[in-house]
């Protein structure tokens, strides 16, 4: 596994450039261009912000913030998993042609994503500014939460971009999977909205104690479950390792299918 991880740093040139055109290749073409990173967040909230507020009439004070932090959280996931589906496919043409460690189009697609959520924080401080809400000391939790959240999208990433190699149906699957996951998570949705009988669904979700962690250093000055955060890092990096491994013994199989 060493030599193979070697393999993927030796190639960082590679791996810049699948970073950079996975971020250009979301918004190519659109006449506002990059400037659709912090837009698409924004709209996000404010269509969920008039559908339970203004349409249900729920949500109560704090739900803006509450909002906005779950939207751009979540969507960096849900965006994960979608472009993951097509991270290896996708890349047909290079694989055929060059050896290449094939865990690299993955680890790309997961950091681009990462980059993409940075700019949803800017989305975030916008909204604390215009609320006035000054996050406190507990913000020096953020880096450690972002941690825990990049090995998450790094697990979803390898995963996904290997399976659906041999199972193109997961590219489908994956859109009603990440509607499972919005609504069955405290995304848009308290748990106050949420009726007692179906608590459980939340407490047991790992994406709570991520959305949780994010929303108590940044809106509440509160420190974050920092077991149960590290419980899903180290379940995210234990994924990483098995799948780095599997890609290093059967990605042979990869060029095969493709």
């Amino acid at each position: 596994m060493l030599t193979y991880l070697k393999e993927i740093l030796r190639r960082k040139d590679l791996l810049g450039y699948l970073v950079t055109s996975g971020l250009k290749a979301q918004h190519r073409n659109s006449f506002l261009g990059y400037i659709w990173w912090m837009l698409d967040p924004l709209l996000d909230v404010l269509v969920y912000y008039f559908l339970v507020v203004i349409v249900l009439g729920r949500g109560g004070d704090g739900y803006g913030e509450f909002l906005v932090v779950g939207l751009v959280v979540f969507r960096s996931i849900s965006s994960t998993m979608s472009i993951s589906a097509k991270s290896i496919t996708s890349k047909a043409g290079i694989i055929s042609q060059v050896y290449l460690p094939k865990a690299i189009f993955a680890i790309g697609t997961s950091l681009s994503q990462l980059i993409n959520f940075a700019f949803g924080l800017v989305v975030i401080a916008i909204f604390l500014v215009v609320l006035k809400i000054v996050p406190g000391i507990m913000i020096l939790w953020l880096p450690f939460v972002v941690l825990v959240h990049f090995l998450l999208l790094l697990a979803i990433s390898l995963v996904i971009g290997y399976v659906s190699v041999f199972f193109r149906d997961i590219e489908n699957l994956t859109g009603h999977v990440v509607k499972l996951l919005r609504y069955g998570s405290p995304v848009i949705w308290t748990t106050s909205m949420i009726p007692d009988k179906y608590s459980w669904i939340s407490s047991i979700n790992p994406l709570t104690a991520l959305l949780d962690g994010y929303r108590n250093i940044i809106l509440h000055n509160r420190s974050p479950h920092v077991l149960k955060l590290a419980v899903l890092g180290l379940a995210s990096l234990f994924f990483v390792l098995l799948a780095i491994g599997y890609y290093q013994k059967h990605e042979h199989k990869i060029i095969k299918v493709l």
